[in-house]
C-alpha cells in the first residue's frame, strides 16, 4: 500500500534554491509530491546581508546555508548540483549538465543577475554583489588595495584611494554607508601609514535621488546620512565606460579608480525552452495570477524571475524577498489542494521597505508609518534576524552586531585567495 502511494506522487522539479525555491519546497505537501531541487551552487544565500560580508562585518558562513542541511529531514526532497540548460516542454524534461530529468510540474525560481545594460566593458571590469562568492571577492579586493597603497608611488595612490559604487538603491546605499564606517573607525587602526582623509567613497546614481523606490522622507534622510558620513554623491550622473583604470561619465567627466562596484540594476537569469513571447525585455518570465507561465502547461515561475501584471502592479512586482516568499506560499497552496478547488490568485500587500546606512542610521517605510534613526535601525536588525534560517546563525550574527556596536570594530578582515599554480 505504501509503495502505491509513493508511485502516485507527482514529480516536481524546482530550479533554484533562493528565497522562492526554498519557501515553495517547505510549503509543498510531502505526501503528494516528490521534489528534485536543482541549483548550480550547493547553498542558499541571504542576499540582503551580502554587503556586510563585502565590508568585513560578517563571515560568509553566517548568511549561507547548505541546501542538503536545510532539507536533510525531508524524505521527499532530492538535490542535484547542476546547471539547467533547457526545458523540453513537449517531453516534459529538464536538461542539465549532469543529465535529463522528467517532471510532472516544474517551478522556475532562478532569480536575477547584475544588469550592465549591454556594456561588456563594464561587465569585464566592475565588481558585482549578487552571490556570496562575489561578496568575498569585494572584501579581498578592498583589503588588498590598502596593502598595495602602503608601497605604491604617490601618483598611483589616488586611483587606489577612489572607491566608486554605481547605483543608489538599497545595495549601493548600504555598501557606501558600511565602507564609510570602516573608513572612520577601523581601517585607520589597521593601516596607520595611510592618510584616510584622501580615501574617497563615491556613490553614483542616474536619477535625482538615493533610494528611488522609497518615500521622499527616506530619500532625503539617506542623502543626509551619507553626506554626513563623508560619502560623495554624484546624482543624475550616468557611467559611460570603465576600462579598469579610468571611469568615464556621459558628461565627459573622468575619474581614476581601481575599484568600481556595480549595483545599478538586475536582469533575469536565462533559461532555454520557453516561447520567446513570454520573456520580457528585462528577461523576466510572464506568468498569470497563479504564477503559471503563459502559454505553457505545468510550468511555473516565482520570485524575481516572474513577471506578473496586476491592477496594483501593472508593471510587475518589485524584485524583493517578500514577493518571492509569498508567491512561493501561494503556488504551493494551489498545488497542494485538489484540482476541484478554486485556485488562489496572488496579491501582494507591501509590508514596507527599509535600508540601513550605518550605526543608528536607518530608514524604514511602513504602510502608515515612517521611521528613521535608532528605532528604525532596531527594527531593521530584528526583521533581518527573523529571516535567517538557523537559530545558531541568528545568534552568531546578533553577537557580531552587538560586538561591533560596542567596540566599533570586528576581527573578520581576512584576505582569502585561491592558491596560485606554481607552474
Amino acid at each position: 500500500m505504501l509503495i502505491n502511494l509513493q508511485v502516485m506522487k507527482k514529480k516536481v522539479i524546482v530550479i533554484g534554491g533562493g528565497f522562492a525555491g526554498i519557501q515553495f519546497i517547505r510549503k509543498l505537501d510531502a505526501t503528494k509530491f516528490e521534489v528534485l531541487l536543482i541549483d548550480k551552487i550547493n547553498h542558499y544565500q541571504f542576499q540582503p546581508l551580502f554587503y556586510q560580508v563585502a565590508t568585513s562585518q560578517l563571515e560568509p558562513s553566517s548568511i549561507s546555508f547548505p541546501l542538503r542541511n536545510i532539507f536533510n529531514r525531508a524524505k521527499n526532497v532530492q538535490i542535484r548540483l547542476a546547471e539547467v540548460q533547457s526545458i523540453n516542454t513537449v517531453s516534459k524534461q529538464v536538461i542539465t549538465t549532469i543529465g535529463t530529468f522528467d517532471y510532472d510540474e516544474v517551478v522556475i525560481a532562478i532569480g536575477c543577475k547584475t544588469n550592465f545594460f549591454g556594456n561588456q566593458e563594464l561587465a569585464k571590469h566592475c565588481l558585482t554583489l549578487k552571490t556570496t562568492y562575489e561578496a568575498i571577492q569585494i572584501r579581498n579586493h578592498i583589503l588588498q588595495l590598502f596593502e598595495r597603497i602602503l608601497s605604491a608611488s604617490e601618483e598611483e595612490k589616488q586611483a587606489l584611494l577612489n572607491l566608486v559604487i554605481v547605483g543608489a538603491g538599497p545595495t549601493g546605499v548600504e555598501l557606501a554607508g558600511a565602507f564609510a564606517e570602516i573608513k572612520q573607525h577601523i581601517l585607520p587602526k589597521d593601516y596607520p601609514g595611510i592618510d584616510f582623509s584622501k580615501f574617497n567613497i563615491y556613490l553614483v546614481e542616474g536619477s535625482k535621488n538615493t533610494l528611488g523606490n522609497m518615500s521622499a522622507a527616506s530619500q532625503k534622510e539617506s542623502r543626509h546620512y551619507l553626506q554626513s558620513m563623508g560619502v560623495q554623491l554624484k546624482l543624475e550622473t550616468i557611467v559611460k565606460s570603465y576600462d579598469g583604470q579610468l571611469l568615464t561619465f556621459t558628461s565627459g567627466e573622468q575619474l581614476t579608480t581601481r575599484s568600481v562596484i556595480w549595483a545599478a540594476g538586475v536582469t533575469g537569469n536565462s533559461i532555454k525552452g520557453l516561447e520567446r513571447v513570454v520573456i520580457t525585455p528585462n528577461n523576466r518570465i510572464k506568468v498569470n495570477r497563479q504564477n503559471a507561465v503563459l502559454n505553457h502547461e505545468h510550468i511555473y515561475a516565482i520570485g524575481d524571475i516572474a513577471y506578473m501584471e496586476t491592477t496594483k502592479y501593472p508593471k510587475g512586482h518589485p524584485q524583493v524577498a517578500n514577493v518571492a516568499i509569498n508567491q512561493a506560499k501561494v503556488l504551493a497552496k494551489n498545488l497542494n489542494q485538489d484540482n476541484s478547488k478554486t485556485l488562489i490568485d496572488f496579491e501582494f500587500n507591501d509590508p514596507g521597505s527599509m535600508a540601513t546606512i550605518g550605526r543608528n542610521k536607518t530608514v524604514v517605510d511602513l504602510p502608515h508609518l515612517h521611521l528613521k534613526g535608532y528605532p528604525a535601525w532596531v527594527i531593521w536588525m530584528f526583521l533581518h534576524l527573523m529571516f535567517i534560517l538557523s537559530v545558531r546563525n541568528k545568534l552568531i550574527i546578533f553577537i557580531n552586531w552587538a560586538w561591533a556596536y560596542v567596540t566599533k570594530d570586528s576581527s573578520l578582515r581576512l584576505i582569502l585567495l585561491p592558491k596560485k599554480d606554481p607552474s
